[in-house]
């Protein structure tokens, strides 16, 4: 199937190439992005949109959750914090809180923050690892 959108192209073969890390960092910037587009619904009392925008970034926890290696205490340990999250994105959408979204968001945009310094320093250290040589 060819896509005649060179910006549809370019997002395919972007999520096509990425690492697992990177993967993971979308997923994070994607949750931010819904529970940002959920708040100005409320804001702008759009139920339908708000409602939608939460479920996007639910299933961006969810799909979170499910690709844990649960072999890991830390992994245990960020299943809590995401079953908190995605019941947090629960209640918002059924109250319309935006204080929940804004809580979230503050956890989720840790995790991204850390997220991203894990593949820069996994970066160096591969970068290192092969004698500086690209």
């Amino acid at each position: 199937m060819a896509i005649n959108n060179p910006y549809q192209a370019y997002q395919n073969n972007t999520v096509t190439t990425a690492s697992p890390g990177e993967l993971t960092l979308m997923l994070y910037n994607g949750c931010l992005k819904f529970t940002n587009l959920a708040k100005k619904a409320i804001e702008q009392k759009n139920i339908e949109e708000k409602n939608k925008n939460i479920q996007k970034a639910q299933n961006i926890i969810q799909e979170l959750m499910v690709t844990l290696n649960m072999d890991l205490a830390v992994s245990r340990n960020m299943m809590t914090l995401y079953d908190f999250i995605h019941n947090r994105l629960v209640e918002a959408n059924i109250k319309n809180d935006i204080a929940a979204i804004e809580e979230v968001e503050e956890l989720v945009s840790e995790f991204r923050d850390t997220w991203k310094q894990v593949i820069q320093l996994n970066r160096q250290q591969q970068y290192a690892a092969q004698g500086g040589q690209a």
